[in-house]
């Protein structure tokens, strides 16, 4: 081996038992074998079947825990509780990446750019009248929150479902659970936005008239114009509150498309 070639590989670390435990344990919650609501075996006997002491054990079900795929209780007889995969896990994520080093707001945005204008050109072409009712659902309650300050969670929220509506409508089960994950990540923004205009009931407004927009456009099967209104919109939202060095981001998104 040339003397160059000593960084090429570094030591082992082995890898501790809970992480075995840990790791089938999530194989079969992946695979559907534990569905979300069921129970995990009690400790004692995942103590057990793997063979190992109740520390590890324990510690696997930390690992487990903490990355929101379990909810357990110590000395709960029933085991502890199985909550599967969520867009709360990924929505969790994002969150903690807009606020590290890693990503941006304006990085976060753009990719939501990304996902709603493919949800609502989807949407536009694979839409049932079950989902368009459910856009008119929301638009109804934003209707009827936009007059007091004290709703603004509410019409965050119901922009939220409008939004999920559209993107499960595009029969595509990963932009339902990304749509809802970026949307929650930044769901904060949008309030304090709200919260800041002088005119809240007058932002309001037009944030009903977009979504009236979207509708039309989904309901009229464009999904050319529904995808340029979602990213539009975005756009207008956001633009201002991103941080200077990723506005450019944004514009390109909006310009550079069709």
């Amino acid at each position: 081996m040339a003397a160059d070639d000593t960084d090429l590989f570094k030591t082992v670390t082995p890898v501790r038992a809970y992480q075995r435990v840990a790791e089938q344990i999530e194989e079969r919650i992946l695979a559907g074998d534990l569905p979300p609501g069921s129970r995990l075996p009690a400790e004692r006997e995942l103590v057990n079947r793997f063979g190992v002491g109740r520390s590890t054990v324990r510690e696997a079900l930390r690992v487990l825990q903490s990355a929101g795929l379990i909810r357990s209780r110590p000395g709960d007889p029933l085991g502890a509780e199985v909550l599967g995969v969520s867009p709360d896990n990924l929505s969790q994520a994002l969150g903690r990446l807009t606020r590290s080093s890693v990503s941006t707001l304006g990085e976060l945005v753009q990719f939501r750019m990304v996902l709603d204008a493919e949800s609502n050109r989807l949407a536009a072409r694979l839409h049932g009248e079950a989902d368009l009712e459910r856009m008119r659902e929301q638009i109804a309650r934003m209707e009827s929150l936009s007059g007091g300050p004290a709703s603004l969670h509410a019409f965050s929220e119901a922009d939220a479902l409008f939004h999920r509506a559209i993107a499960e409508a595009s029969g595509n089960s990963l932009l339902g659970l990304c749509a809802r994950a970026v949307h929650e990540a930044v769901v904060e923004v949008i309030e304090k936005k709200i919260a800041g205009v002088s005119d809240t009931a007058a932002w309001m407004e037009r944030s009903i008239a977009h979504h009236r927009e979207v509708l039309a456009a989904i309901a009229a099967g464009d999904g050319p114009l529904a995808a340029r209104l979602g990213r539009s919109a975005l756009h207008e939202y956001y633009a201002e509150h991103v941080e200077p060095e990723t506005r450019e981001l944004l514009a390109a998104s909006v310009e550079d498309a069709p």
